[in-house]
């Protein structure tokens, strides 16, 4: 069985909106293009509020779309706007019909959602922000006290035509007293202009990434309704960090979503990189060209994106029905969503890079989606929690037993065993060293290794989980095992039994055996009627020179040197030597 598809999906490859080549539009046109395509993606899956906030299938469904890889800016607005705008607010329906029309509204994108809770000076100590709102009669100041408190970085701008409504994180003042973090429902601009009080400063844009209209939101005195309160005015105190963990319940799960797209983009890197492996041919040791493929640095690439994109496919869906157990403790919910996503977003961008850089040129443009894609993924790692912060915070609360998470037993596999014996290691380091686990020595022992770690438990989850599914097949299975041995070398060779001359052929033998299938793996991805890269065949190749813009001139000498086209400032530098 291949990864293909979940069969309630939709098919949105060929609609006018993912068929238009955004490369010929500038950065503007392409963020306008995102929103459309976002409005495009949630009618058409029709999610209800009950959809969203019991995370059914169709909710998967839609953020397991093999469309969204195309345009990560389109994706952004859908993960901020359906998980945590949508999920937050529904939790609160039963007792709040006021919102019903609200939620109509954003569930057909005719409003969109919009997330601010992290702040300039802050980041991910969103704990300790600084935006007040101060109860007064009939309602609420929401006031940025300084710019270090500006929401950051949600594209809050009214320049694409869409009226957008936020949630705002603010510390919730009544008489003078903190009454810590509520959110609030604030509209911030129609389809033309911001509203009253409300600022949108527009970022810089991303260095080579899916364009969006991020932001930095202030708020000047902003009066609110006594029904912007989403919650209770009185069930915590300032420093209740359990209450503000309740306000901010969806995080944890916007960690396990963001994770989705950037598997399935992975599915795309794979395909692109075998079609150009397997087409690509250059003249080597014969007369005859021969394919790139046959070289074992290519193999390598494309076996190891097509085996990560298989297991880790596998692996997430059989996660979903762990996030979504009434049984499961939400801390272990939320360590399940950790590991995915350090695992999944590091094992990305590794391959993504390793084969854009192996398809050489070609791999580092635009239009052939892997340049962009890995800038993407890394702002996805950052995006719903840092990872490595995640990491930290998840691996001192294991290696200290606050709870523990399905891991296969050690004798499950090797790498079931690796797992397991960092986690003794370090618990047992960590309970030698003086001062606990705050302490300088502690942080210089274990805040290095915890992102090794967590993701050490990833591999051996994600490998037992494809074992059980029977959808990866069993070549993929060694190119992937192989890859994780090639990352914890050390361990093998010290530990597991495996020298590294043992560990270098183990790798030659697994790409041995798989390379034959690389045609036949590529298409069962299920996405090459998705795929827009240029690379992947002589016709899309030809099709992509065909839109490009060409310069020519009528005579066949060059014209002389004009000093008509020379910067002036140059000129004149030149004149002075």
């Amino acid at each position: 069985m291949s990864p293909q598809a979940h069969p309630t999906m939709l098919n949105l490859a060929g609609h006018p909106l993912f068929d238009l080549n955004p490369h010929t539009l500038t950065a503007d046109e392409r963020t306008s293009l995102a929103y459309a395509r976002a409005r495009l993606i949630i009618r058409s899956y029709g999610l209800s509020f009950t959809d969203v906030l019991t995370f059914s299938p169709k909710f998967w469904d839609m953020h397991l779309d093999p469309v969204l890889p195309l345009d990560i800016g389109c994706f952004t607005i859908i993960a901020a706007h359906v998980n945590l705008t949508v999920g937050t607010i529904a939790r609160h329906l039963p007792r709040r019909l006021d919102l019903v029309p609200l939620v109509k509204s954003l569930l057909s994108l005719d409003t969109v959602g919009v997330y601010l809770l992290s702040e300039r000076g802050h980041g991910l100590d969103a704990f300790n922000i600084e935006t007040t709102a101060t109860k007064c009669n009939g309602g609420y100041i929401l006031h940025t006290p300084r710019e270090e408190a500006a929401k950051f970085m949600p594209a809050t701008t009214p320049a694409f035509g869409v009226p957008k409504v936020a949630l705002v994180m603010a510390r919730l003042v009544i008489d003078g007293e903190d009454l810590g973090s509520r959110f609030f429902i604030v509209p911030l601009c129609d389809a033309r202009v911001m509203c009253p009080g409300v600022k949108s400063i527009r970022l810089p844009r991303r260095s080579g990434t899916s364009p969006l209209d991020f932001s930095m939101t202030m708020f000047d005195h902003v009066f609110l309704p006594d029904n912007a309160l989403l919650g209770s005015s009185v069930e915590a105190s300032a420093g209740s960090r359990a209450i503000w963990w309740d306000e901010v319940w969806r995080i944890p799960y916007g960690s396990m979503t963001v994770a989705g797209p950037c598997i399935i983009g992975l599915k795309h890197v794979a395909y692109i990189g075998a079609q150009y492996s397997l087409n690509r041919r250059i003249l080597a040791h014969g007369a005859e060209p021969m394919p790139i493929i046959t070289f074992p640095t290519q193999q390598w690439a494309v076996l190891h994106a097509l085996a990560s994109a298989y297991v880790l496919d596998a692996w997430y869906r059989s996660v979903i029905p762990i996030m979504t157990d009434d049984k499961v403790d939400h801390a272990v919910k939320h360590g399940m969503a950790v590991v995915v996503k350090a695992t999944a977003c590091r094992q990305v961008i590794q391959c993504t890079r390793e084969m854009a850089e192996r398809c050489g040129a070609q791999g580092t443009f635009d239009n052939n989606f892997m340049a962009r894609f890995e800038a993407d993924v890394r702002g996805i790692v950052i995006a719903e929690g840092d990872v490595l912060v995640l990491c930290i915070r998840l691996f001192s609360e294991l290696l200290l037993g606050r709870y523990e998470l399905p891991l296969p037993p050690a004798s499950d596999s090797p790498f079931a065993r690796l797992a397991h014996a960092i986690m003794d290691e370090h618990a047992q380091g960590l309970a030698a060293l003086p001062g606990g686990h705050r302490s300088a020595a502690a942080g210089y022992y274990l805040l290095p290794q915890a992102e090794r770690a967590v993701t050490a438990l990833g591999h051996a989850m994600a490998l037992a989980a494809a074992r059980s599914s029977r959808a990866v097949p069993a070549p993929l299975l060694a190119v992937y095992e192989a890859g994780v041995v090639r990352a914890y070398s050390g361990w093998f060779a010290e530990s597991g039994g495996v020298p590294l001359a043992a560990q270098r052929e183990r790798e030659a033998d697994a790409l041995r055996a798989a390379v034959g299938g690389v045609a036949r793996y590529a298409e069962g991805l299920g996405v090459a009627e998705y795929v827009r890269a240029s690379i992947v065949g002589d016709e899309a190749w030809a099709d992509t020179v065909r839109q490009l813009v060409a310069y020519g001139g009528e005579s066949e000498r060059l014209p002389a040197y004009s000093a008509a086209y020379a910067v002036p400032e140059v000129m004149e530098a030149r004149a002075r030597l």
